[in-house]
């Protein structure tokens, strides 16, 4: 049974949408400033982080896991005073002011100013058989779906610092491990790929990708990844009961990709030292302009930004 929602009308000086560091630490500094800022948290409430485990490189924290760090900075911007809405939204009118935006749930937003912190999600292969095989052995979060493979062989696709975090996270349910690149030289850090080369559970096959992947209907599973040689067109099986992707992430600029400036495949374009994109009142943090560092301590100093720069276009504007 739909149940109808009555819609109501929201209006605020800042509207955040996005829920990760970003997202929250516009929050803080905008509810700081005043700007009783509404935060819209969108499909995955805390954003990416919220399926990584250890997080080793956010200052002050030795070790944190990710999903209790997106607590901790939920609660930090409730605690200033934003109000956090669990909503998703579905359409965001830029080009009028007040900025209109509408929400799943019925609610229809305006505002003064805009802050874009919807950050990127995975990138997949793009073929056939991984969409047959998705929640059945081929997944894009190791974090997520390790746990299911105790004792079991797979494979994970990819070169950069999720490739190889995951590959190592992976070894503590997992009998082995083989990573397939197709380069002869890995992306990620060189602290990660130390590790990642002294594990005896890991295996790396250099120039080959993953051109299909095979397993049963009945019980839908994964048995094989069908690799190829890049240099010579040689196809190659590799038995494995699960296969992750780990190829990188795109911008969720949905959204906006059509009415405002974007580059380098969908990232928003934001003026060179600071977050103005290229309509005024509408600013832009995080993996969704960035897509060069991807940093979860980046992603909050240009939520910090984006907040600065609202607070500031709002007072100019009157």
């Amino acid at each position: 049974m739909k149940v109808s929602i009555m819609s109501q009308t929201r209006h605020t000086k800042t509207l955040i949408i996005g829920s990760g560091p970003a997202g929250y630490t516009a929050a803080v500094y905008a509810s700081r400033a005043m700007l009783e800022p509404i935060l819209v948290q969108g499909i995955e409430p805390g954003g990416q982080l919220t399926t990584t485990t250890e997080v080793e490189n956010w200052p002050g924290d030795t070790e944190v896991q990710g999903p209790d760090l997106m607590i901790r900075m939920e609660g930090h911007a409730r605690a200033m005073g934003a109000e956090i809405v669990s909503d998703i939204i579905l359409d965001l009118d830029l080009k009028n002011r007040p900025f209109t935006a509408k929400g799943d749930s019925g609610t229809i937003y305006t505002a003064d100013s805009v802050i874009l912190a919807t950050g990127a999600r995975a990138k997949w292969l793009g073929l056939p058989c991984e969409q047959r095989f998705k929640g059945f052995g081929v997944s894009a979060c190791a974090t997520c779906d390790g746990f299911f493979y105790r004792g079991q062989e797979l494979v994970i696709v990819g070169g950069g610092n999720t490739a190889v975090e995951e590959a190592l996270f992976l070894t503590n349910f997992a009998s082995k491990v083989t990573l397939v690149h197709r380069r002869d030289e890995l992306r990620a850090e060189k602290i990660l790929q130390d590790r990642l080369f002294k594990n005896p559970k890991i295996e790396t096959v250099w120039f080959h990708e993953v051109v299909e992947i095979l397993g049963s209907e009945n019980p839908r599973g994964v048995e094989t990844a069908r690799v190829k040689n890049v240099k010579t067109g040689e196809l190659t099986d590799i038995p494995c009961k699960g296969v992750f992707i780990a190829i990188g992430h795109a911008p969720a600029s949905e959204l906006v990709n059509s009415v405002l400036e974007t580059h380098n495949g969908g990232y928003v374009k934001v003026e060179a030292g600071t977050t103005r994109t290229s309509i005024p009142g509408v600013f832009a943090a995080g993996d969704l302009t960035d897509h060069v560092y991807r940093q979860a301590v980046t992603s909050a100093g240009m939520g910090c930004m984006a907040a600065l720069d609202a607070e500031k276009f709002l007072a100019e504007s009157g």
